[in-house]
């Protein structure tokens, strides 16, 4: 049975977190900015096939950022710290809570051994066939966890590839595969 180490909002909320370490409350300020920013450009952007979208990432990231600059002026802080961020140190208790009822729920089941996994978040593009549908205009776009962009690639052609799928239907192919979470050179 597959467990995740890491659900989509919980890589989210680490991300801003690891990021926002060490940054005073001008720098926290800006990250703020840029994540509503962000999230404003992904709603008016293309609806996505399923609910974990570019749109969803934007907004997971950008209420954390708005929670972090308020901690800081809670606490009195000049550079943000998980340690000191309460809110924090709880979400990660219950990621472990999750995972340790997870483990034991898969133990009981005892349909498999319980394998956790380290999967990420990949955005997976497409782009228009030649003579198949307008050439250059962007296809549809789908996110989705997987262990490599190569997982992630076989699976959503595995999806959306076959007769009367997306793909088949708008008549695009994958263009392109990027992991998104946790964004490049974040380690947990």
């Amino acid at each position: 049975m597959l467990i995740y180490e890491y659900l989509p909002h919980e890589l989210a909320r680490l991300g801003v977190i690891v990021r926002a370490a060490g940054l005073d409350r001008r720098q926290v300020a800006a990250q703020v900015r840029l994540a509503q920013e962000r999230a404003g450009r992904a709603r008016v952007g293309p609806a996505e096939p399923h609910h974990l979208s570019e749109l969803s990432i934007a907004e997971l990231r950008c209420v954390q950022w708005e929670r972090i600059a308020p901690v800081m002026g809670r606490e009195q802080v000049a550079m943000y710290a998980r340690s000191l961020d309460s809110r924090a140190v709880r979400c990660e208790e219950q990621r472990l809570q999750r995972l340790m009822a997870d483990v034991a729920e898969a133990e009981r089941s005892g349909v498999t051994a319980p394998e956790i996994s380290r999967h990420r978040v990949c955005r997976i593009g497409a782009w228009a066939v030649a003579g198949r549908s307008r050439p250059g205009v962007p296809g549809p776009v789908v996110h989705l966890m997987a262990a490599s962009a190569e997982a992630a690639a076989k699976r959503v052609w595995a999806v959306h590839g076959k007769d009367g799928g997306l793909y088949r239907r708008t008549g695009c192919r994958i263009a392109s595969v990027e992991q998104v979470l946790p964004e490049f050179g974040e380690l947990f």
